[in-house]
């Protein structure tokens, strides 16, 4: 399993890309899809879902370009109410890409159908939560760290192994 930040400074907003097993999944998409498709083609993987941890007012998401181009279904978590074709998730579904599983966790706040993603290792264990807290901290961050005890700047991990 890998897990990749893909982070873009402009616009103070990050997205993540995990594969397992010829399957791949991104988490709040950049607007660009080409390089998510070559880096799927560079990785020969398959990418089975796209998801979204909230709506995005601030950019525009490659969500939409990204699933018509790979087939690959938008997941949002519950109360989400989109305009297109998704999937509109239950609190706790969970999601297989490979050998890892992706948890569902509603956690409205930043917008009523804010989620968390809780990445599930090949073993079993819980890897990784991916969130959204405010433009400047978005992260990948070990289950039950909280913001108290400092702040996680994912800027500084670019590429993640699990």
């Amino acid at each position: 399993m890998t897990v990749e930040q893909i982070y873009t400074g402009c616009l103070a907003q990050g997205a993540y890309y995990i594969t397992s097993n010829g399957e791949a999944a991104i988490i709040d998409p950049l607007r660009e899809t080409l390089p998510y498709m070559e880096r799927l083609e560079k990785d020969q993987v398959k990418l089975k879902y796209i998801f979204e941890t909230h709506f995005h007012a601030d950019f525009v998401s490659g969500h939409l370009d990204l699933s018509r181009k790979t087939g690959a279904p938008i997941i949002y978590g519950p109360t989400a109410q989109p305009e297109f074709e998704s999937i509109v998730a239950t609190d706790e579904q969970i999601f297989e890409v490979g050998d890892v599983k992706i948890k569902v966790l509603h956690t409205p706040g930043h917008t009523m159908e804010s989620t968390t993603y809780l990445l599930i290792d090949e073993d079993g264990k819980k890897s990784c939560n991916f969130l959204w807290r405010h433009p400047l901290s978005w992260g990948c961050r070990p289950p039950g760290s909280g913001t108290k005890g400092g702040t996680h700047d994912p800027r500084a991990v670019s590429r993640i192994t699990l």
